[in-house]
């Protein structure tokens, strides 16, 4: 089981404002943060249902080749809310609200591109 994960930015304030309201809709909030002071390497921010951060952003050159993170949800109706909120926060489109029955016939996703171009994912595998 996946505790916690993260990916490298390279503006990170603007990355920490994109993913916290990407990711509001689907219950997740900033939830931790330290500095390089603290972390002895660079700027971290963790992101969460509270009260555990378990999807974090650290300052830095970002990773190469760009790195896909999927967040399950428990409805459609999420999916589609997080693929508006990140639009609207700045992301690029990489594959809009719906089936993706190649998966499963219940796989229902929706995909951004963060401003880095790291591939951003909400799925629900619930029938409607």
């Amino acid at each position: 089981m996946i505790d916690h994960t993260g990916l490298v930015v390279s503006d990170f304030e603007r990355s920490k404002a994109f993913y916290a309201a990407a990711l509001a809709p689907i219950g997740y909030a900033l939830l931790a943060e330290f500095p390089a002071a603290v972390t002895g390497s660079t700027d971290v921010a963790g992101f969460g249902e509270p009260p555990k951060p378990d999807f974090w952003i650290s300052r830095g050159t970002p990773n190469r080749p760009a790195i896909h993170v999927a967040f399950r949800v428990d409805s459609r109706a999420k999916v589609e809310a997080f693929h508006r909120a990140a639009l609207a926060a700045g992301g690029g489109d990489n594959g809009a609200p719906g089936l993706r029955p190649h998966y499963h016939p219940n796989y229902y996703g929706a995909f951004v591109l963060d401003p880095d171009g790291h591939n951003v994912e909400a799925v629900c595998h619930e029938a409607p």
